[in-house]
């Protein structure tokens, strides 16, 4: 019994290995499914350009900023936190405040006309700010970038979403959606 003992041992970092790898698996699968889920209803955030249109109020219609602080400024309203919300929120809010100092019945839609851009760095051809489209995935953007490098790992990539502390890894296919905002970083694969 003694002598199986060191081989217990020996076996017992292999199984940690194991589970842990399966948890980071579902963790990265977790996270997408959230990436997919807010690609579908984006949040707001400051730099982007939107387009306001006030059904009747030619004056009010119009293409604006949110500011760095993350509020829009619009004649009669004033300034309205739009970083953080949806586009139907934004317009709810916008309607709201209408309402409630000089129009009856606002009917107020939100459009984004300028998305802020994604950043690639590491191991790209050519990396850089690129203008945001809808729909991107991670192996667009790799290829607006000009494609990676010898030296770029073959199987993940780095992101970093907009609130995010940190890079996260996630696996390198076509069903990584790309945000507006986004730092993508290619590592170096080691040999």
């Amino acid at each position: 019994m003694v002598g199986r003992l060191p081989n217990f041992w020996l076996l017992l970092p292999v199984g940690f290995a194991i589970v842990g790898c399966t948890s980071l698996a579902q963790v990265r699968e977790a996270d997408q499914q959230q990436i997919i889920t807010e690609s579908i209803s984006p949040r707001l955030q400051a730099g982007e350009k939107i387009r306001v249109n006030v059904y009747g109020e030619s004056s009010l219609s119009g293409d604006y900023q949110i500011d760095p602080s993350g509020y829009l400024s619009l004649p009669l309203a004033g300034n309205i936190k739009a970083a953080g919300l949806t586009q139907n929120e934004l317009a709810q809010a916008l309607a709201t405040s209408l309402r409630s100092q000089y129009l009856k019945n606002p009917r107020v839609t939100i459009s984004v006309a300028e998305f802020r851009p994604f950043y690639i760095i590491g191991e790209i051809q050519k990396p850089g700010s690129y203008p945001y489209t809808s729909g991107l995935n991670v192996l667009s953007a790799v290829a607006i970038a000009g494609g990676t490098t010898y030296r770029a790992s073959r199987s993940s990539i780095l992101i970093q979403h907009p609130g995010d502390a940190g890079l996260r890894e996630y696996a390198l296919d076509a069903s990584v959606p790309i945000l507006p905002g986004d730092i993508i970083k290619v590592p170096q694969r080691y040999f």
